[in-house]
């Protein structure tokens, strides 16, 4: 895998031909069928690219050669949980631990793998047809895929013009201050960390509405609505605000809440795999009727079941300083 940023005279370049000009790529034809596959990502941007997206200084632009992965996406059989579809959009529940597209490590069990096996998907094939947006490998939740290019055009926009409802349910370490808030801090990759991301100066502009549902002794439920749509930005965010998710592999870190707790609830959040994170509500402007769809997914069983824990097993005693 390759990594760029774009400096300042470089600025105002198509993607292609910015590619073009890195050695390893070498050629225009070459990056345009790169983009064209999914082979290349702008960093913290959730839409895939088009060969004339212009680049723009401090982009951070990722990129794996041809030889590393197929061209297509292969068709594989495996039962979704499917929300709704109809002729130009599929709306689906994805699980804890499902990546959205094919990348190294997963060629063949993707969600995109298993779409292909089930319908035809917008764009021009590639690794990513019908994709434009995505959750993480470990979040749970709702995404929509486009069926045909016009949806993924209509999508598109209403991505990039951050007027797609997007609410999640997040539990996170530490009681909240307060009820409800708004977090705006630029997201970008970490310094010495290049898989991580962090709140830096100069980076992309990354908001976070949240408000608390409820609370527990060292928890608290979240609710974020997103305005921007950042890699890892909800985790980003709360773990800037010192509430990192539960679960989360990459940026949280295990409490040790066992003085409060009885071992039941301890266990639970010991085992909980993945970030404690779930995409249950996704709003948007149907490509072909123009009319408002709003889709709901109840939380996946694991994070319910870590909630009905520790509703049914409230702290032993409560610690001196702890906020409601």
């Amino acid at each position: 895998m390759g990594w760029v940023e774009v400096e300042p005279n470089e600025a105002g370049q198509r993607l292609d031909l910015f590619l073009a000009g890195i050695k390893e790529i070498g050629t225009r034809s070459r990056a345009q069928r790169m983009i064209k596959t999914g082979l290349v990502q702008i960093v913290g941007e959730e839409e895939a690219p088009t060969s004339k997206r212009k680049v723009v200084a401090q982009d951070e632009i990722e990129w794996t050669l041809p030889h590393f992965m197929p061209e297509e996406a292969k068709p594989v059989a495996f039962d979704l949980d499917i929300r709704l579809e109809d002729e130009s959009v599929i709306l689906v529940n994805k699980p804890r631990g499902m990546v959205v597209h094919p990348s190294i490590g997963h060629i063949e069990d993707s969600l995109v793998n298993y779409l292909l096996h089930h319908t035809s998907l917008g764009g021009q094939g590639g690794l990513r047809p019908g994709i434009v947006h995505r959750i993480d490998k470990d979040t749970s939740g709702l995404l929509v895929v486009a069926k045909t290019d016009q949806a993924m055009e209509s999508l598109a926009r209403q991505f990039a013009a951050h007027s797609i409802e997007r609410r999640y349910l997040a539990l996170c370490w530490g009681e909240t201050q307060s009820l409800s808030g708004t977090i705006d801090l630029p997201l970008g990759r970490h310094k010495k960390d290049r898989k991580r991301f962090d709140v830096v100066e100069g980076g992309k502009r990354a908001v976070t509405h949240w408000r608390r549902l409820e609370v527990f002794e060292g928890l608290s439920l979240l609710e974020c609505r997103l305005e921007t749509g950042r890699t890892h930005q909800i985790r980003v965010h709360l773990t800037h605000m010192g509430h990192p998710l539960v679960g989360d592999p990459v940026y949280g870190r295990a409490r040790d809440l066992s003085p409060i707790y009885p071992v039941t609830v301890t266990t639970a959040l010991k085992n909980f795999l993945g970030q404690a994170l779930h995409a249950a509500s996704l709003g948007f402007v149907h490509p072909a009727s123009d009319q408002p769809v709003l889709c709901e997914a109840e939380l996946p069983e694991d994070m319910a079941l870590l909630l009905r824990i520790l509703r049914d097993n409230p702290a032993k005693s409560k610690r001196t300083g702890g906020k409601k």
